[in-house]
């Protein structure tokens, strides 16, 4: 199979991949075209994720690329952005699902957990045999979760007690395990840990009437004395800053899945462009609608030289928080912009899912939320560029 580049990649960044990266980017491009593609529209029109999927994304190594139990070959942080490009270009809430099960859940176990919690766990959730979820945010604590979280932890002997709720956590209606950070009422630290779902006293409930990211099993969560051994407690999450270090690399993620949101709304208008006729011509061919699309591209191609300077810096050690949340503030807004534009090309067809823009235009604005609002990550670069906090 030869590399063939993506026409939204219009100065050929993916130039930039090894021959193994760009090999394994067409499998897993034509397991998506050809399995999922196929499928979104019907699942996002029903809110329902088509879990048979699940064991193909992680046969095409979707999961468990950055980790040494895991990982297939060695590949760059550049690479990894790359594979959400493939997903969310597809369906954002197929790459959502893949950003909390490898970046969130995967992530936490990764970077907090002992070699011991390591070896058990990620082979599993790399194959797909355990599926995870990430229990930070809750109902009355999203932002101001450094400081607000209201769930707690309890030591009892050799195990912990949790008790409190969690909102919006993705995946949490069928996870197997959900990363769950509480504070300790002991010390005051927030300290995560790996919750098997079917441990009495954890509930999820689906969070019904979404209208964006609608494939996403969105779940309220209730922990009711939930108690588990503390070999399940991550060894080395203990204060707020080790939750911070998953969600560093994290925010990087999103970043990287709201260009991909972008391109897939521009794909799709490019196509249309190309068959809808008006006025005797297709409509690519009037100047209003090239415009629409320049600027969809010069948004996609500014987001894309982003992204891919943020990962080379993850790559190289020198990533800071302030650069991930620069790149998450700055392409989401310019997503926003792009999936807008793309759909008024589709004029009325435009809101209806069968013309597979819709889903793009919808989900981006659950995209521009979570993994930190704008606001929330200007406040981070603005401290960086000032030295001054401007949080409260």
């Amino acid at each position: 199979m030869s590399f063939e580049s993506l026409s939204s990649d219009f100065y050929g960044f993916e130039a930039t991949l090894t021959d193994r990266e760009k090999e394994h980017l067409m499998a897993l491009r034509a397991y998506l075209e050809t399995e999922v593609k196929p499928i979104v529209n019907d699942h996002w029109n029903r809110a329902e994720f088509p879990r048979e999927i699940i064991k193909g994304l992680a046969a095409h190594n979707a999961t468990g690329l950055a980790w040494e139990e895991t990982r297939p070959f060695e590949n760059s942080a550049v690479f990894r952005g790359w594979v959400t490009i493939e997903l969310g270009r597809v369906d954002a809430s197929v790459s959502t699902y893949i950003g909390v099960q490898n970046g969130l859940a995967m992530g936490s176990i990764a970077a907090c957990g002992s070699a011991e919690q390591r070896a058990e766990w990620l082979p599993k959730m790399a194959a797909g045999d355990v599926v995870g979820a990430f229990g930070l945010t809750e109902p009355l604590s999203g932002s101001d979760s450094a400081q607000g979280l209201r769930t707690t932890a309890r030591r009892d002997g050799d195990n912990w007690v949790l008790n409190g709720s969690k909102r919006w956590i993705g995946n949490a209606t069928f996870s197997d395990i959900t990363i769950i950070w509480a504070k300790d009422i002991a010390d005051g630290q927030v300290k995560g840990f790996i919750v098997p779902t079917s441990t009495p006293g954890y509930t999820a409930t689906k969070i019904e009437n979404k209208q964006a990211l609608r494939i996403v099993q969105n779940a309220d969560i209730t922990l009711l004395d939930v108690t588990i051994p503390d070999s399940l407690k991550l060894v080395n999450a203990n204060t707020f800053k080790d939750t911070a270090k998953v969600l560093r690399a994290t925010r990087a993620d999103v970043a990287w899945g709201a260009v991909a949101t972008a391109i897939g709304a521009y794909e799709a208008a490019v196509e249309y462009a190309g068959e809808r006729v008006q006025f005797g011509k297709t409509i690519g061919s009037h100047q209003l609608v090239q415009d629409l699309l320049v600027k969809s591209l010069g948004n996609i191609t500014a987001s894309l030289a982003m992204v891919m300077r943020v990962s080379e810096m993850l790559d190289e050690g020198t990533q800071k928080d302030q650069h991930s949340a620069l790149a998450k503030a700055f392409t989401t807004s310019r997503m926003r912009e792009t999936v807008a534009w793309c759909r008024e090309i589709f004029g009325g067809n435009g809101i209806v899912t069968e013309y597979n823009v819709m889903r793009f235009f919808a989900d981006a604005e659950a995209i521009y939320s979570y993994e930190g609002t704008r606001e929330m990550n200007t406040l981070i670069v603005g401290r960086a560029i000032t030295g001054t906090a401007a949080f409260v």
